[in-house]
């Protein structure tokens, strides 16, 4: 069976392209759908990071911006622009960046990828308009029993068919690459780890589906109710798992940019193939912390998610924080780097902003998002800060610091290779990733100390000056959500400064012409490098040994700390 009968009919010639910066073949429909999707990202990330900026300046005491009603209404589309709309539409435009442009493939039925694209766009409008109306400020989670407008849930089923769409396509385009013979060999280790993405999306989507149509029909009065308990594992078979979309893409532009920049070659395609498949098999997994003081739940199956499998889900990530900077030290080492323990890293393209948002997103991911993560995913732990500001405190460790800032760095690729302009206020450009990232990395290591500190994670008023009963937090607490607030500020620079250069460079860049000199150059020969099966030969990589060592040393200290604020529970006289 062909790509063709599998999804319709895909026209047998398609207008393709040299770039000459990477060499690759660019089919002009694929093009233009990366164009359209990133475009949309791009629009719901603006919106989504002012709704951010107005919830984090409203659980700043000190300034406690908006009134409950309207908190808890930005709140609810706050979570769903960025952490559904923005990622999602970045995503689709990964995969077929990843399947026709890398492949050198046409992409299949581009057609029907502009009625997915369609249908996301109509289903992000629809919910939104449904926030702002005020009657469905549900949150990102929308437990029932709180009960959303109808039009909430089906824009949520309309962008989610759409997305599913999309992977139709990208599963279809690599079939036709291969029968088509546009690659040698194996695919490339960026389009595997979009691959994997694309069947844990495929997984998180129909999980959203078996319950949010029920919730749907719920909203319209056709089903008389929705079991909370039973809601809340299958939407969390959803939300845990869209984070491993997240992973598995954000993970494959590392090695993408990796590649482009400095030529780095995974250090064995095995072993970094085999922690994306970990990916599959486990990550989904850690979806258990949500669901631990929850009844109905066997005691064996949390205790056994949150210990042994627990492990087993974070070593895909923590195998590829080995080898993306292994990659780039034997790279940059073979690039003639070879002075001492650093070098490697010091003479780095750090000008560059697709590098520095490419190496901050590593570095915030695995030491903010990654160990916060393991912390959380123990159950003993997960007593001390599940229902605190420590849970968005990780997440924005892991989606914002992590995700976000990944997808940033590679929309200053995007720009040039895709979109053929010249990066618009190059000095803004080199300036963004690093306030967005320290903004991000503040935000969640300072929600995170409120969190441990007990300030509640969905309350409009951490002092509860309504309540009958007084209650007031330590001053350190008070300290850190107004640090939130500070480094709040900051990101929103970070981020306006992105939204201004990608708006800008599409709009006023200068169109690229044969023989343009990028701003922002690319390695010579990286776009074999991104578009081939192949290893490095790894020299000795002291570098990458003692960041790893750092990491590990973090690791452990924290996780004892953390244990040691358990044991204080439990105090004995």
């Amino acid at each position: 069976m062909t790509a063709e009968t599998v999804i319709g009919a895909v026209p047998a010639q398609a207008e393709l392209r040299t770039c000459q910066y990477t060499g690759l073949k660019v089919d002009t429909a694929a093009r233009t759908l990366i164009k359209a999707n990133a475009v949309a990202a791009v629009v719901f990330l603006a919106i989504g990071g002012l709704m951010g900026l107005l919830v984090a300046l409203t659980r700043w005491p000190a300034v406690h911006l908006l009134p409950a009603d309207w908190f808890y209404l930005i709140l609810t589309g706050h979570g769903a622009n960025v952490l559904l709309f923005w990622i999602i539409f970045f995503e689709i435009a990964v995969l077929y960046f990843a399947s026709a442009i890398l492949l050198n493939s046409r992409l299949a039925a581009p057609k029907l990828g502009w009625v997915g694209f369609v249908m996301m766009v109509v289903g992000a409008i629809a919910t939104n308009i449904a926030v702002l109306q005020g009657d469905s400020s549900v949150m990102f989670t929308s437990y029932p029993p709180m009960k959303a407008q109808p039009h909430f849930y089906l824009g949520i089923i309309l962008f989610a068919v759409g997305a599913l769409i999309g992977c139709a396509i990208f599963f279809a385009t690599l079939v036709i690459a291969k029968e088509e013979k546009t690659y040698e060999g194996s695919i490339p280790l960026v389009t595997f780890g979009a691959l994997t993405a694309a069947i844990i999306a495929v997984f998180t989507i129909a999980s959203g589906a078996i319950i949010l149509v029920p919730t749907w029909l719920w909203s319209l009065g056709l089903v008389n109710d929705v079991d909370p308990l039973m809601y809340k594992v299958i939407w969390w078979a959803m939300g845990h798992s869209s984070q491993q979309v997240n992973v598995s893409a954000h993970v494959s532009l590392w090695y993408l940019t990796a590649a482009l920049l400095v030529g780095a070659k995974p250090l064995n395609e095995k072993v970094s193939r085999t922690a994306f498949f970990l990916y599959i098999l486990f990550l989904q997994l850690a979806s258990a912390h949500h669901l631990l003081a929850d009844p109905g739940l066997d005691e064996t199956w949390k205790i056994v998610n949150t210990s042994y499998m627990m492990y087993l889900a974070v070593l895909g990530s923590m195998v590829h924080g080995l080898t993306v900077p292994g990659a780039i030290e034997a790279a940059q080492r073979r690039n003639g780097y070879t002075r001492g323990v650093f070098e490697w890293l010091r003479k780095s393209p750090w000008g560059n902003p697709a590098w520095a948002g490419m190496f901050l997103s590593l570095v915030f991911f695995g030491f903010i998002g990654g160990i916060s993560g393991v912390v959380l995913g123990t159950e003993q732990l997960n007593v001390l800060m599940h229902n605190t500001i420590y849970v968005p405190g990780h997440f924005h460790g892991t989606v914002v610091a992590g995700t976000t800032l990944a997808f940033m760095g590679a929309t200053y690729l995007v720009l040039p290779l895709v979109f053929e302009r010249e990066i618009l206020w190059p000095k803004l450009a080199k300036l963004q990733p690093y306030l967005f990232g320290i903004g991000a990395a503040g935000i969640s290591l300072f929600m995170m100390g409120a969190g441990t500190l007990g300030v509640p994670r969905r309350h409009w008023d951490i002092t509860f000056s309504d309540a009958n009963l007084s209650f007031a937090h330590s001053a350190g607490a008070f300290l850190m959500m107004g640090l939130n607030g500070i480094f709040a500020i900051i990101a929103a620079i970070g981020g306006i400064i992105f939204v201004l250069v990608v708006v800008g460079t599409v709009f006023f860049g200068e169109k690229i012409k044969a023989g343009h000199k990028l701003t922002f150059p690319l390695h010579a020969g990286g776009g074999a490098v991104a578009s081939h099966y192949g290893n490095e030969k790894a020299p000795k990589l002291p570098g990458t040994v003692v960041l790893v060592t750092i990491f590990f040393v973090c690791f452990v200290l924290y996780y004892f700390i953390n244990w040691k604020y358990l044991s204080e529970l439990w105090l004995f006289r």
